[in-house]
This record gives C-alpha cells, sequence and structure tokens, in this order.
C-alpha cells in the first residue's frame, strides 16, 4: 500500500511538472505592465539591445525595442511577496530555471521571473560566439524585468532579488552598480534589493570592474561557486567577492566542494564543450567604472590600442567542463533561499 501511495505522489508531481512546462510553452502574452495582476505564465514585454556598456549608460535616445520574455511563477496565496528574477547564462534558458528554481523559491514564498534572452533575439547559444548578444543588453534586459515585476500588485518592489547563472552572473553583478543603476533612471528608487552571482563570469577580465568604495551598491550579495569549475574558475571570484567586501558591500561566498559549472542542470553526465570561449583565471585586465577605461590590475598601467588588444588575446581560451549534480545543486538552493529569508527579514 505504502509504495503504491509513493508511486501515486510520484506519478501526481510529474503531472504537475509536466502542466507547468506545458502553460510556459505557450505563446507569450505581451504586456507593459503587470498592474492586472496576471498569473503564473509566459509574458512578453519591451527592452532593447545596448551594444556596449557605454550604451548602456547612455540610455536608449532612440527608442529601439525589442520584446523579451519572462516566465513568471508565483506561489500561492494572495499576499505581497519577494522576488527573484532568474537571469541564464551563455547556453540560453534550461529546464531548472523552469522547474528547479521557481519550485525551491515559490516553496519559500517567494515569485521567481525567469529571464529568456536569447530566443526572442534568434539565438540559441553564445557559448561559442558571445557577439551574437551583447553583454549589455543582458543588463539592460534585467532592468527591464525589474521594471515590469515590480507593477505586480502580489509583488513588494523593494524585496526583488536577481540570481544570474554564469553570463547571466554578468549581468546580475552589474545591475548591483550605482552608475549603472543611476542611467537607468528606474522610478521611485527602484532597484535590486539583493544580487547571487552563481558560477558567475563576472570575476575576470573585461567584465570585472575595478572595485572602490560606491562602486557597488549596499545590497546583499551571495556568491555561489563550485570549487572544481573550469570555465569560470573559482579564485577569481573569491578575490574580486574579498575586494567588493573590504569596499562596503555585504557579501557573502559559497562553495560548493566538487561542483562543475552549470552544476544545477538535470544533466549529470560530465561534458566538455571544445569550443566555448572563456576568460583565463589569471587575466588581469579590469575596467574603472568611472572612466570606463581599461587597466592592468597587476601593475596598474592604462591598457589602449595595441597593448589592450594583445592583453585580451592573452586573456582567452577554449574549451570547459558542464556537468549537473542534484547535490549540489540541493546546497546552493539552500544556501540562496536562506540568504534571501535572512536578506529580505531585515
Amino acid at each position: 500500500m505504502g509504495r503504491m501511495l509513493g508511486s501515486v505522489r510520484t506519478a501526481l508531481a510529474l503531472i504537475g511538472t509536466l502542466t507547468a512546462l506545458a502553460v510556459h510553452a505557450q505563446a507569450p502574452e505581451v504586456v507593459s505592465t503587470f498592474a492586472g495582476a496576471p498569473a503564473s505564465g509566459k509574458y512578453a514585454f519591451a527592452s532593447w539591445t545596448p551594444k556596449t556598456l557605454p550604451e548602456l549608460i547612455k540610455g536608449n535616445p532612440g527608442g529601439d525595442a525589442v520584446n523579451v520574455v519572462g516566465h513568471l511563477f508565483l506561489p500561492p496565496g494572495t499576499e505581497r511577496v519577494p522576488a527573484v528574477v532568474l537571469v541564464h547564462g551563455s547556453g540560453g534558458i534550461y529546464n531548472a530555471e523552469l522547474d528547479f528554481w521557481p519550485k525551491q523559491f515559490n516553496a519559500a514564498g517567494f515569485a521567481v521571473f525567469t529571464l529568456d534572452m536569447f530566443g526572442p533575439r534568434g539565438v540559441q547559444s553564445t557559448a561559442e560566439d558571445q557577439s551574437q548578444v551583447p553583454f549589455a543588453a543582458d543588463v539592460a534586459d534585467a532592468f527591464a524585468a525589474l521594471r515590469l515585476l515590480a507593477t505586480h500588485p502580489r509583488v513588494d518592489p523593494k524585496r526583488i532579488a536577481i540570481m544570474g547563472f554564469s553570463r547571466g552572473g554578468i549581468a546580475a553583478l552589474r545591475s548591483d552598480v550605482e552608475r549603472i543603476i543611476a542611467s537607468q533612471k528606474l522610478p521611485d528608487g527602484l532597484r535590486y534589493a539583493a544580487v547571487i552571482p552563481t558560477y558567475s563570469g563576472a570575476c575576470a577580465g573585461i567584465f570585472r570592474l575595478a572595485v572602490k568604495p560606491g562602486v557597488f551598491s549596499k545590497a546583499p550579495i551571495l556568491f555561489i561557486h563550485g570549487d572544481a569549475d573550469d570555465y569560470t574558475p573559482i579564485a577569481p571570484c573569491q578575490d574580486y567577492a574579498d575586494r567588493i567586501g573590504k569596499a562596503g558591500t555585504p557579501v557573502e561566498f559559497v562553495v560548493i566542494e566538487g561542483a562543475q559549472h552549470k552544476f544545477d542542470a538535470d544533466d549529470i553526465r560530465r561534458h566538455y564543450i571544445r569550443g566555448a570561449t572563456r576568460t583565463r583565471a589569471d587575466c588581469p585586465l579590469e575596467i574603472d567604472i568611472d572612466t570606463l577605461y581599461a587597466y592592468d590590475r597587476s601593475s596598474g598601467a592604462r591598457l589602449q590600442g595595441e597593448a589592450y588588444t594583445t592583453a585580451l588575446k592573452n586573456c582567452g581560451a577554449i574549451g570547459a567542463t558542464v556537468e549537473g549534480s542534484n547535490r549540489a545543486r540541493d546546497k546552493a538552493a539552500q544556501a540562496a533561499v536562506g540568504f534571501l529569508k535572512k536578506t529580505f527579514a531585515n
């Protein structure tokens, strides 16, 4: 009898998951506001595609627009709740962002808004060619999602977090930079209240900002990273997190022992992506957000012209490993949920 009940529960859980995925597979409804309190579902909303960080900061004077897609997952009830925006990496949106992560956060009482930034732009993956979608567009999409999500009557606009995976970790950290936040002219002081870069790609090379007091906001940051990651190695992120913390931003760092890159994927097989482009862990490049100049962190020298081109070339590498792990993602989920509960309780 016990086995039969267990089988029934498993079957019902599977039916629930398949039903939820079917709903999110439908064509998205185009929206400009969530003021009408829409239910969980798939929605298209306006963003734009800045090609560079300076262009993102300058703004969108031409009014260029592209509709990106967000998958909204609301927890049961009618009360106002915190929310988490999920930003995918170079491989595009994947199953865990439509199933595992929404389930974890919904169970804790958080709404979830999972972004698909590549599909609407006709791109499946940027792993072997990151130029297909500019990195600055990811940040623009993250802020467009924040504006939209904050209009939902069930979402507390002062308790919206962003969680970015790999390339999405770059967008997450850049959405916490004061100069970039100010450039977006968000209404009513709106900003992300917490940031979770997960196996983030933001810690080395041109994605890394020179850390000084006031560069990052006071929103708490939780880094989650596997110590076996060869795609975005852990050491630069540990150093970056330490510097950000010393500059005045509350920072925590969770190390997932033995975890490879994309440890939250459903596929637990180990894959070597031969053509994946990545930044070397020893790359000394960083960008000053005030001047937008590139510097060699080890020497302090400004890099421009041929010196900059050479540094970029020397920082690049090809090939990386990905491997899902149920143990690792469970530990990461526990850390992320605990961090947000603590942050939003204050």
